[in-house]
């Protein structure tokens, strides 16, 4: 997902998966990421000066990399829509990523697969335990440690929002079911917003098992909305340089 305005970047003009990160657009770091991952297909779903990531991304990946375009910001679920066309034949697991994350390393993504496969679920959520969880979507499991669903901040109770675990927006997605629950979300919540998180409660009903797999690093899944988080990242990213990916968590079960 590689569409958002980036607003509080202080700069319109660019698209905010643009600014760079260790001297390139941070979406170059995930696009590689999924390549790195042995992705059949990269599909950029961008947006906001979609011309500018469409001609950097073809320039960097050519025709490794397909396009589809969100003209309207109307959230995650929405984005997804907008790539289901070119989904359409494909039958295999979709890994969900957001362009404004270049911390990730391929292990995780590797580990988050093979938790999703091993556990033959219907989607998996790649979770982290957050020393403020404020903002975030919160993980409320059942008890035998399967998702049962994901709240976002703005809808969840009190008690939810006690819950420290959050979804870092990364997922892995059995793609049939994926585009069977796009056509059932709605937007009737706070933000008045297609939620990806929504298809969850979709696949409840017939009680397919959504895993999630927990990461230590709360670092590796920092998203970038400021021009301060962009600094921090980069710095990060210049310290992790030429060190492993960090992967480390068991699979929940």
């Amino acid at each position: 997902m590689a569409a958002g305005k980036g607003t509080r970047m202080k700069s319109p003009e660019t698209a905010k998966v643009m600014f760079p990160v260790g001297g390139v657009p941070m979406v170059h770091h995930v696009v590689q990421r999924a390549l790195d991952c042995a992705a059949e297909r990269v599909i950029a779903i961008i947006g906001h000066n979609r011309e500018s990531v469409r001609e950097y991304l073809g320039a960097a990946f050519g025709d490794r990399v397909q396009f589809a375009e969100q003209r309207e910001q109307l959230g995650t679920g929405h984005a997804i829509m907008q790539a289901a066309p070119l989904l359409g034949d494909f039958d295999g697991d979709v890994i969900v990523l957001s362009g404004d994350v270049p911390l990730l390393g391929a292990a995780t993504l590797e580990e988050l697969l093979r938790v999703h496969r091993a556990e033959d679920a219907v989607a998996t959520v790649l979770t982290v335990t957050a020393p403020d969880p404020t903002g975030y979507g919160r993980v409320v499991r059942r008890d035998d440690g399967s998702v049962d669903r994901i709240v976002e901040h703005k809808d969840a109770s009190d008690v939810e929002r006690s819950i420290d675990e959050i979804n870092s927006g990364i997922y892995v997605f059995r793609a049939p079911a994926l585009l069977e629950a796009l056509g059932h979300l709605r937007s009737d919540n706070a933000q008045g917003e297609y939620y990806l998180t929504d298809v969850f409660g979709w696949f409840r009903s017939p009680r397919e098992r959504i895993a999630a797999w927990r990461s230590s690093d709360f670092g590796e899944i920092q998203g970038i909305n400021t021009l301060e988080q962009l600094a921090d990242v980069d710095r990060e990213f210049a310290r992790r340089a030429g060190r492993p990916d960090p992967v480390d968590g068991p699979a929940v079960r």
